[in-house]
């Protein structure tokens, strides 16, 4: 009788315990910078964004530990300020993009360090060649916008290794070194939009 007591009891507290909400947010695109920089010559940085992605986030309401990260890249769509090496960054000695002309990341972990900063571990796709990446993410705050819409904020900074993903093309410099830097800076400044 006992048993049967306490199985009604487990069983009300499972029925009548709260549902997780789960909230989908999307890219506001118009807000949004998927941005990099690399080492040029080994004395300065040369910086680029891609203008063409698209993405989703998976929340617990209004909570993101834990949230489910889709985000895809147009790789075709990147700019440097200088069409010629935009056009050599397309090739095959980089990107390759009439191969792979898109690149994925998907979001494996997002944990709470402390305050509202995260760690957003996930895969990288470049090229059809996966790599496990870390991300720190700092969320900026959520707030209603002036149309009604509930907006969150994040800054996302990392780094990977170009040759790790196949974009292998450099040149030697005259005084030792290379022209362009192994490793990529990534910074993004995305913005969220709750879906209803």
């Amino acid at each position: 009788m006992k048993k049967t007591v306490l199985s009604a009891g487990a069983f009300a507290m499972i029925a009548f315990a709260p549902k997780t909400e789960i909230t989908t947010w999307k890219i506001d695109t118009s807000h949004t910078k998927v941005a990099f920089s690399v080492t040029h010559m080994m004395i300065t940085e040369t910086t680029g964004k891609f203008k063409l992605y698209e993405g989703s986030v998976s929340s617990n309401g209004n909570e993101f530990e834990d949230a489910k990260i889709d985000f895809t890249i147009d790789a075709t769509s990147i700019d440097t300020d200088d069409d010629n090496r935009d056009k050599h960054l397309r090739s095959e000695d980089f990107f390759s993009t009439e191969k792979y002309p898109k690149m994925t990341f998907k979001g494996k972990t997002f944990k709470k360090v402390k305050g509202n900063n995260y760690k957003l571990t996930g895969d990288l796709t470049i090229r059809d060649i996966t790599k496990t990446i870390v991300l720190d993410v700092t969320h900026t705050g959520t707030v209603k916008s002036p149309w009604g819409q509930e907006v969150a904020g994040f800054k996302l900074s990392g780094k990977i290794n170009r040759i790790e993903y196949g974009l292998k093309w450099n040149a030697l410099l005259e005084a030792g070194g290379m022209t362009v830097g192994e490793e990529v800076r990534i910074t993004c400044e995305i913005e969220l939009i709750k879906q209803k």
